[in-house]
């Protein structure tokens, strides 16, 4: 089985496949990517770890390909010549750092929990990052580890470093020392992979409300202007800025599997840019978001 994205996943869920985990394996290539829930146990243990290689390796090479252009998308995964990652190469899931060439490789997580979704504050001298369910955020020598008692997923760092937001049920926004928690979606259905535009005006996330998954656009700062920029009967998801703003990628299985699109910040000119029989996806908060250097 292929590398799956957040949004994969939850539709495999929902048809009885299981959700993914954020957890991490080494493949016989030496490439990390994701595991099934199968192979988990419970709490985010891995029970089973596999062996896996070409879509998913092709995959992920294709994400970090793109996260090493010049011209970019977002910072979550590399800043400043240096790029985070999530492995399974010590048993379980944790945090490490690397140069851009990948020499440097270096620990910074050593726990029995699962470390995952690293994201790096955009003056990168912190990393916030996922931790059996909470967030945490820690320096960028893995230093100072702060749990900041946030029970959410994907977390996303505002453009000015001050706030924090995350999704996985609703999409809430914080402070970064884990106060002022504020729901921005507060509604039954499930909320996730919030990615802030460069203005830090809005942030994009994609939403079940509709049946299907979707992608929204909203106020920053109070959930306000909720705008719905999909409409189709196909699971649309993982939204991400482009570094003017003008321009959101996700992916969307709407020509009968995961493709890769382009849309304007207004949901217009909805174009896709990959055509083949794989799974191609995006993972924005999980460490293959496209990412500026």
């Amino acid at each position: 089985m292929a590398g799956r994205s957040w949004l994969l996943n939850r539709v495999l869920r929902s048809r009885g496949a299981g959700l993914l985990g954020a957890v991490v394996e080494k493949g016989d290539t030496g490439t990390d990517f994701p595991l099934s829930a199968s192979e988990r146990g419970q709490g985010g243990e891995v029970s089973s770890p596999r062996r896996r290689g070409g879509q998913g390796v092709r995959a992920l090479l294709l994400a970090l390909a793109v996260c090493l252009a010049g011209n970019a998308w977002g910072q979550d995964l590399q800043i400043g010549g240096k790029i985070t990652f999530q492995s399974y190469r010590d048993g379980n899931t944790e945090i490490y750092v690397m140069n851009a060439d990948g020499t440097g490789q270096t620990r910074l997580t050593n726990n029995g929990a699962d470390d995952n979704n690293p994201s790096w504050s955009p003056d990168g001298t912190k990393i916030a990052f996922q931790r059996s369910g909470a967030i945490f955020v820690m320096n960028a020598d893995g230093t100072g580890q702060t749990n900041l008692t946030i029970t959410e997923y994907n977390p996303s760092w505002s453009p000015d470093g001050t706030k924090i937001a995350t999704g996985g049920g609703e999409i809430y926004v914080t402070n970064t020392d884990g106060t002022g928690q504020t729901n921005l979606t507060n509604n039954a259905a499930e909320d996730g992979v919030p990615h802030w535009s460069p203005d830090g005006s809005k942030i994009v996330f994609n939403s079940f409300r509709d049946g299907n998954f979707e992608i929204y656009v909203m106020n920053a700062g109070d959930g306000s202007g909720l705008t719905r920029l999909t409409n189709n009967g196909a699971q649309d998801g993982e939204p991400s800025w482009s570094p003017d703003g003008s321009k959101i990628a996700f992916e969307s299985n709407r020509d009968g599997n995961f493709e890769i699109y382009v849309m304007n910040a207004d949901g217009t000119n909805q174009t896709r840019l990959t055509n083949n029989g794989a799974q191609d996806i995006l993972y924005p908060a999980t460490g293959a978001s496209f990412s500026k250097v």
